[in-house]
């Protein structure tokens, strides 16, 4: 009885650890997260050097945000061309995710709003198209390469708000 129960465990452990392939068509994408073209809302210029399913994640590499000329540069872009909306009780976190290609150039913005707890919340307009226009202009995110060879990578801003007001951007 102990050999066909351990014969039974065995048989479910090597189940459950088979990894299941995805059949083409279907709906999921191969991260959660994952960024796929929008032709509704991306440029179609932009384009992945080494395809959709070879975009590392930011943590793959263990930087923050890889650009020419660091954070302070990034931090003084925004401080020149953003204008607060105040007045209007606009507090949290909007974060910005995009995939930079293996040229140093960035596509594919989407957003993400919470309030100060983390959950869902809505912004005014006026300061996530201010947010996604200005982070579009910037240039110089770094080529970085794996084993000599140029990839293609997502990177992110989080702005926090306090009363439509950044008051730190990470990461």
């Amino acid at each position: 009885m102990k050999n066909i129960n351990s014969a039974i465990l065995i048989f479910i452990l090597i189940l459950c650890s088979c990894k299941r392939e995805i059949k083409q068509g279907t709906d999921y994408l191969r991260w959660i997260g994952d960024i796929e073209q929008n032709d509704e809302i991306d440029k179609s210029e932009f384009t992945v050097c080494n395809g959709n399913d070879n975009i590392l994640q930011y943590f793959n590499f263990r930087k923050g945000a890889v650009y020419n000329g660091e954070k302070s540069r990034i931090i003084n872009f925004f401080n020149s061309k953003y204008k607060p909306v105040t007045g209007k009780n606009q507090d949290g976190f909007i974060r910005i995710r995009f995939i930079v290609n293996c040229q140093g150039i960035a596509g594919r913005y989407r957003i993400l709003q919470s309030d100060e707890n983390y959950q869902p919340q809505e912004f005014d307009e006026k300061i996530t198209s201010q947010l996604i226009e200005i982070t579009r202009e910037i240039e110089n995110w770094e080529v970085l390469e794996r084993e000599d060879f140029p990839i293609d990578y997502y990177m992110y801003l989080v702005f926090k708000i306090d009363d439509g007001a950044i008051t730190e951007i990470l990461p």
